[in-house]
């Protein structure tokens, strides 16, 4: 499994990800920091779709105590903008929210935020010890491993849900994009 199959939107194996993952390099807190746009993996999880109905961006990390894990684009799609998770509802059936998720993303403004939601450790994952993006009101951890320089793949282990929910971040750090 490469990239390329993972990233052309089409359904992959959640089994394949998880040995794929596995077989990743451990990163540390400094190669998360920056800007990094985001992309879904497809494999079955009950909230594939849910971040791309809502214009999600990707995630920005500016050090272990500044880090911003929802970044949505505007409906224009002209500039960024944080959301604060402890707002989301994420203990409520996914079919609903999916089935809602369009007229759900235009209130997604009014969970606006400029401060920071989440922190940055390093944490032991699987057998290693990686960095992991962890949400101040949410439980939920995003562990991150090296694909390559520019590019990580993201496990989200949220508690109570026992299917991992996968997700590509690729460095972003020359976007033309501001933030509002």
């Amino acid at each position: 499994m490469n990239i390329q199959e993972i990233s052309q939107g089409k359904k992959v194996d959640a089994q394949l990800m998880i040995e794929f993952y596995d077989q990743l390099e451990e990163i540390d807190c400094a190669f998360m920091y920056g800007r990094w746009k985001g992309y879904e993996v497809i494999t079955g999880h009950p909230m594939n779709g849910l971040l791309v109905q809502s214009n999600w961006y990707g995630k920005l990390l500016i050090d272990q105590e500044t880090v911003y894990p929802l970044v949505l684009l505007n409906t224009k799609k002209t500039a960024l903008f944080f959301i604060d998770p402890k707002w989301l509802p994420l203990n409520l059936d996914f079919k609903f929210l999916k089935k809602n998720a369009k007229s759900l993303a235009g209130g997604l403004k009014l969970l606006k935020t400029k401060d920071s939601k989440a922190r940055l450790r390093m944490t032991e994952f699987r057998g290693k010890i990686s960095a992991t993006m962890i949400y101040d009101e949410k439980p939920i951890h995003d562990v991150f491993r090296k694909i390559d320089e520019n590019t990580v793949l993201g496990w989200m282990d949220l508690k109570q849900q026992p299917q991992p929910y996968f997700f590509i971040l690729q460095r972003d750090d020359n976007s033309s994009l501001g933030f509002e």
